[in-house]
């Protein structure tokens, strides 16, 4: 291939850079001839197409409420004669342009708006056709003429391009063929409402979001097809009288020939300044003749005769607007009842039009108003049927005035809480993985504010939170009483429970604590879930736990709580055990009492010591009063002495020979002495402390220890 060139400085910026091979030609055969492909397929179900559709929606209600204003461009302008207010037309117009643009919008956006393939729909939702070819081809021969017919601008063409040139048209005429195609395009445009509104709603299930928006979606098109009936009616109204008009002229041609000659475009506003027309109206009897006040006319006008003689085709926007509004509501919600029609063939099929459109639209209106009103009270109705059925079930079975209290309270708790929803039947019905992220956030701040669970993992967390299930309690409500067998474990979210205990049925023994939020009671359960092999009967409480105020909760039952209790053994033993000993109201209650009868148990100890000390010195001054005044002791060198306080003399033992064995004699006695009351002494010290240890205080029975530890091997921890 030949190298290009420098070439003009405007071609330097597609010159191929040195080093980069040139493309074959194929390549760029290719890239030229390439079909244009858009650079994004809209899914339809999709929140974008979701979301244009809804904002097509609106723009469609605004055109089909903006097209038939063009029927009030027509007036009365003078005496006899008709004209166009083209200062409404201006408005018009710009709305109406506004509207062709979004429905050209929609048009473009079709082409990119993706299919399902009508033969994968046997099973799911079925496979999406992304072909851009296929989309066009598919869209041509479907609504694409008809969307072309309601998007074309023709009004605005008419009103500002045909008239002005066409200058011999009278202003009756145009406005007749203005109005008739206004009309004629009003049916295509009308006609995708109904496809658009079945989309929504395939989508999304419903048109609107709420119940009252729905409503006012309803009442919206009633007040719209209103406001085309009297739109039709003000027009039809200006038609007849125009139609007197041309009668009372060309009768008059027929009657005389000395009176000017009516000329047709005499009706017309402007010849108002010609000198023909200010003639043949010093003349003329055709305003007397078309006169609706005058009863004594032969024309008869029947319906149209109250736009006529109200002056309301004379009147300013707004007046004839708001009246014509009035008049359609009227009688399209009366079905036409109060119409007085003429025999003239469009009169009376209107008044059959009106009559049928009435009957089906109102009926439309009442139904759809009536359901989307009564589902936002089908909750409150049915607790008020089920109330209803509570009592008469109370007083059939004649319950006691306080149960029945209890009762009431339970159920308007109950009300006040859910609304009346079953959220566990809702979340049931959703999938594992949604529900599982649901629970996560509806429960997991409540769950982290257990101090037991504080210091789990987030999967430990998830698995807990997935099986919480609500729980409602009303004022002096007994949660569990004690020895009743317990079937699930209760964390507390608001509310305070009272738990109490008698150790059995023990006389002399309670014990009553304040469950808060943050608390959890039957722990029995959890242990008993930790078991190797647990029994198929639940364990019995230990606590008897009443409700002192309205308590909402979440439990966690008897078969969720294995499951969860199987995931505790992964965890370090050490820690939980002794957080669950920490946190449990029932291990607090039984160190608390075993602190107590320790503490009891030392000080009888004590006592019984202190006794029996003071009890030896007793015995100890007996000994010394018993003794005859002599004592033996023991001299530094070794030799005995015998002391006689009473005379006050020393002597040593040895020398006295004379005395020798009567002083043997009293050392054995005082030795057997000193022996004897040591003895008594020391059985006073035990007896009294047997007595002490003998005393039986009152014991609390140590809660079971529950099994934190990956297996049965592990060891006591």
């Amino acid at each position: 291939m030949r190298a290009i060139g420098p070439g003009p400085a405007w071609f330097l910026p597609f010159r191929r850079r040195p080093g980069i091979p040139p493309r074959p030609a194929s390549v760029l055969n290719h890239l030229r001839h390439r079909p244009w492909r858009p650079r994004r397929i809209l899914d339809p179900g999709g929140d974008a197409v979701l979301r244009w559709n809804r904002i097509f929606l609106v723009s469609c209600l605004v055109a089909l409420f903006v097209d038939p204003l063009y029927f009030y461009l027509l007036f009365i302008g003078g005496p006899a004669c008709v004209r166009i207010d083209f200062n409404i037309g201006i408005i018009v117009t710009f709305f109406r342009t506004v509207a062709d643009l979004f429905y050209l919008g929609h048009m473009l956006l079709k082409f990119r708006i993706a299919f399902v393939a009508p033969s994968s729909r046997v099973f799911g939702r079925g496979e999406l056709v992304t072909d851009p070819h296929q989309i066009a081809m598919r869209y041509l021969k479907g609504d694409f003429f008809i969307d072309l017919i309601a998007m074309l601008p023709i009004p605005q063409i008419i009103i500002w391009f045909v008239i002005p040139a066409v200058s011999s048209s009278s202003a009756n005429h145009t406005n007749n063929t203005l109005s008739l195609i206004v009309f004629i395009q009003y049916i295509p445009r009308l006609f995708l409402i109904f496809p658009l509104n079945a989309r929504i709603v395939k989508a999304t299930g419903v048109v609107t979001k709420t119940a009252w928006a729905g409503a006012a979606y309803n009442l919206l098109l009633y007040m719209l097809a209103s406001h085309v009936l009297g739109a039709l009616w003000y027009l039809l109204s200006i038609e007849r009288q125009y139609t007197c008009w041309i009668t009372e002229c060309l009768a008059e041609n027929v009657s005389t020939t000395t009176m000017p000659i009516c000329n047709p475009s005499f009706l017309d506003c402007s010849s108002l300044e010609l000198p023909e027309r200010k003639a043949w109206r010093n003349s003329t009897l055709l305003l007397s003749n078309c006169d609706a006040t005058n009863d004594g006319i032969k024309f008869n006008f029947g319906m149209f005769a109250d736009a006529l003689t109200s002056e309301i085709v004379a009147a300013t926007f707004i007046e004839k607007y708001l009246y014509c509004l009035w008049w359609g509501l009227k009688n399209l919600s009366s079905y036409g009842q109060n119409l007085g029609t003429s025999t003239y063939i469009g009169e009376t099929t209107f008044a059959i039009l009106i009559c049928i459109m009435g009957l089906v639209l109102f009926s439309h209106l009442i139904g759809n108003m009536q359901t989307y009103l009564q589902s936002i009270t089908v909750r409150l109705e049915e607790w008020r049927v089920k109330q209803r059925d509570t009592e008469e079930w109370m007083r059939h079975r004649q319950l006691p005035p306080d149960l029945q209290e209890r009762v009431r309270r339970f159920v308007q708790y109950k009300w006040l809480a859910t609304r009346g929803v079953d959220e566990e039947s809702i979340l049931q019905s959703l999938p594992l993985d949604l529900r599982r992220e649901i629970q996560r956030h509806l429960c997991l701040a409540l769950v982290r504010r257990v101090p037991f669970f504080s210091q789990m993992d987030d999967q430990l967390l998830d698995a807990i939170c997935e099986r919480l299930v609500s729980s409602l309690s009303t004022k002096d409500t007994y949660i569990v009483r004690e020895g009743d067998p317990v079937n699930e474990m209760l964390f507390i979210i608001r509310g305070q429970l009272e738990s109490s205990t008698t150790n059995g049925g023990r006389s002399g023994f309670f014990n009553s604590i304040t469950l808060g939020p943050g608390d959890f009671c039957g722990e029995e359960l959890l242990t008993w879930a930790l078991m190797p092999n647990p029994s198929v009967n639940f364990p019995s409480s230990t606590r008897t736990v009443r409700a002192l105020s309205e308590v909402e909760a979440f439990a966690l039952r008897a078969e969720d709580l294995k499951f969860v209790a199987s995931q505790f053994k992964r965890l370090h033993s050490k820690k939980l055990q002794h957080a669950f000993r920490f946190y449990s109201y029932q291990w607090r209650t039984w160190g608390a009492c075993f602190i107590q009868t320790a503490w009891r148990r030392y000080k009888k100890r004590k006592l019984a010591k202190e006794l029996a000390a003071q009890e030896y010195l007793y015995y100890d001054q007996m000994v010394d009063d018993d003794d005859d005044d002599e004592s033996l002791v023991i001299e530094p060198d070794g030799a005995p002495l015998l002391l006689d306080y009473a005379d006050g003399v020393e002597a040593p033992l040895a020398e006295t020979e004379a005395g020798s064995n009567f002083q043997h004699l009293g050392v054995t006695i005082l030795a057997s002495k000193f022996a004897k009351n040591t003895k008594r002494g020391h059985q006073k010290v035990t007896q009294l402390t047997q007595a002490a240890t003998s005393i039986k205080l009152p014991k609390l029975a140590k809660p079971d220890e529950p099994d934190f530890s990956m297996n049965n091997n592990d060891g006591d921890m």
